[in-house]
């Protein structure tokens, strides 16, 4: 995947003074040979008793070129020094503390970071200062290694946000209020947004007809179309589109290093345009360039998290339709473990990349020609969306500029859709009350970025290193919902 950031882990272990320093030391030294198993991780030689250590710690990290740093207690640690070393190394940090390794040497061997960790994060909090901290953060080495593997897609998204542009092309489609974007949360988390008109992009387009490089891309849209390329007339159109995108990120990036496109997809681009840009927006997204319709700024937002966390392509979906109840009868009931209410179809007109998809097709855009020439609508990517496991998850501003998120985990169930567009049944446990009591009553848009395979537990820690609050999720039956009526 490109447009993300590499994350370069350095360790860096602290000792409280009163402890034997080697006792840190000989831990770090553990954890970084367990990790070999997971990748590469920099060892800094500087174990931190106190300020003058930190500094001299941050200094080499910085220099050995870490973007991403733990904070590792081998004993009680220095509780000042650990947390200003977050504030001054600048970029995510996590920490995570050693656990006592045998009965038979609790003497000289004890190191207590279990009580330590207690004291770090009054101090963090003091400080106001933001760090990943496991669900369990205390371990020996193999516990520890699988923290710091963990750490790693949210310290990417973490770091990516910081260098995130977000381009817009025009307002959102009339009666799309949902696709309102308050953008004072995306200053908040360092995300810049660059708005611009539908004629600028117009005006961009037509600038490259003739493209020499047309002719390469349109074959590459043949050749990963193969049998599905219906539509081969408007390749051309479309490679030419395609160019104009990415000519334009590159030229519009400034000081940041990472891009994601909002663009405005309806109506007025397809009597313009000639086409629509579906497939484009597809082909983009399965190289880490996420592409919102309908100018979904926190949407295309969400998907760039997503592509982060799982270093995978991703999509952005309608929470759409209800499942007939014959398809649910004939095909998921009685077969699965979801109920009716688990279930629904999860559909966009043709953005899904075809990685994702167990079949793809060029066709037009159903829905746009109903009230426009079908010529107009071409260039959707038509699929059922592949089996497999997914997370459904949404970061959004509410119109009072608070951040809000949800995320859900289920699967695309094996059944055929019988319907047009980028469309797959879903299944989410409990999604009913989910549907109810966080996505009605969170006031959520129809759109919900869709990252392929169960990445709930990263997505949730990225939400929470960058303070949202409140995170929806599909709780349980035994876990009512706050607004949820007890007597239904």
């Amino acid at each position: 995947m490109i447009n993300m950031p590499q994350v370069k882990l350095g360790i860096v272990a602290v000792s409280r003074d009163c402890f034997p320093m080697s006792l840190s030391e000989g831990r770090r030294s553990a954890i970084v040979k367990e990790y070999a198993k997971y990748g590469e991780i920099y060892e800094c030689p500087v174990c931190i008793e106190n300020e003058n250590d930190m500094l001299k710690a941050c200094e080499d990290v910085k220099n050995a070129g870490c973007n991403a740093l733990v904070i590792y207690l081998g004993n009680f640690g220095p509780e000042s020094a650990e947390t200003l070393l977050a504030r001054h190394f600048g970029g995510p940090v996590m920490y995570c503390a050693a656990a006592e390794e045998s009965q038979n040497d609790l003497l000289d061997g004890r190191g207590d970071a279990y009580c330590g960790v207690l004291n770090l994060s009054y101090n963090l909090k003091l400080r106001n200062i933001k760090a990943y901290i496991p669900e369990y953060p205390v371990g020996d080495a193999v516990d520890c290694a699988k923290m710091i593997a963990d750490f790693v897609p949210v310290a990417r998204a973490i770091l990516a946000l910081k260098n995130l542009k977000i381009i817009s092309f025009g307002p959102r489609p009339q009666d799309f209020l949902a696709c309102n974007a308050p953008i004072k949360c995306l200053h908040d988390l360092g995300v810049e947004i660059e708005e611009n008109s539908e004629l600028d992009l117009f005006a961009s387009f037509n600038a490259h007809a003739g493209d020499e490089r047309i002719p390469a891309v349109v074959a590459d849209m043949a050749n990963e179309l193969g049998e599905g390329n219906k539509k081969p007339e408007i390749l051309e159109k479309l490679a030419q589109y395609e160019l104009t995108l990415l000519d334009w990120v590159e030229a519009h990036k400034g000081s940041r290093e990472y891009v994601a496109i909002a663009g405005k997809c309806w109506p007025a681009f397809q009597t313009e345009f000639k086409f629509v840009p579906c497939y484009v927006n597809s082909r983009l997204a399965s190289r880490g360039i996420p592409v919102s319709c309908e100018v979904d700024i926190y949407g295309v937002l969400s998907e760039y998290i997503g592509a982060c966390v799982s270093n995978d392509a991703v999509t952005l979906l309608d929470i759409n339709n209800s499942v007939p109840r014959d398809m649910y009868d004939a095909e998921i009931g009685g077969k699965t473990p979801y109920s009716f209410t688990d279930t629904f179809m999860g559909f966009h007109c043709g953005n899904t990349p075809s990685c994702k998809l167990s079949f793809c097709e060029m066709k037009y855009q159903k829905i746009m020609a109903r009230a426009l020439p079908k010529e107009y609508t071409n260039g959707t990517l038509e699929g059922d969306i592949a089996p497999g496991d997914i997370t459904f998850f949404r970061l959004q501003s509410t119109a009072g500029s608070e951040l809000r998120a949800y995320i859900a985990q289920g699967e695309v169930l094996p059944v055929a859709t019988r319907s047009f567009g980028g469309i797959g049944v879903f299944a989410i446990k409990e999604m009913g009350r989910f549907y109810r009591h966080v996505l009605i009553e969170g006031n959520f848009p129809h759109h919900g970025a869709v990252a392929f395979g169960h990445h709930g537990k990263s997505l949730f820690e990225v939400f929470k290193y960058l303070g949202v609050d409140n995170i929806g999720y599909n709780q349980p039956k035994s876990l009512p919902y706050k607004t949820e009526n007890p007597f239904c």
